[in-house]
């Protein structure tokens, strides 16, 4: 298991905790808006805004977390994270903040307090990039429904 420290950003609402997971098998912990003023933002349809946790965020070398639209909001309302998965780097110590968009026809009110996205950790992996010549294979340069529809 791999520990993220926290910190509350100054007037942020710590009775609202830190992300939680809903179940014991869940990927991703909730993550709540947790807006100064205590207020809300009217999200019109196609709007987006930037909505604030409340939170710092320390991720440990070697790890990502990334933020993922919750699949309630997604289906009843059209709500989803445009920047889908957003990655918060190890090394990002700022707030953090979640873009949040309205996909649906009808405005959404984003309340202090409402479960606005998923933060799902998982482990990185860096490439060293080369440039050279490639292997080739079956498959060759064959893109976009080359291996078939069905």
């Amino acid at each position: 298991m791999v520990t993220l420290q926290f910190e509350w950003i100054e007037g942020a609402d710590m009775a609202l905790g830190p992300p939680t997971y809903a179940t014991s098998g869940a990927a991703g912990a909730d993550v709540r808006a947790n807006f100064p003023d205590r207020k809300s933002v009217m999200l019109h349809a196609g709007a987006r805004a930037l909505i604030p946790t409340g939170l710092r965020i320390a991720i440990p070398e070697g790890y990502e977390a990334q933020l993922r639209p919750r699949s309630g909001l997604a289906l009843k309302h059209g709500i989803t994270l445009p920047n889908s998965p957003g990655t918060i780097d190890s090394d990002y110590r700022g707030s953090l903040g979640v873009i949040v968009q309205n996909g649906g026809a009808e405005p959404v009110e984003i309340f202090h307090g409402m479960r606005i996205a998923q933060l799902v950790v998982a482990p990185v992996v860096q490439a060293r990039f080369v440039v050279g010549s490639m292997d080739e294979t079956a498959r060759s340069s064959g893109g976009f429904g080359s291996t078939g529809t069905g």
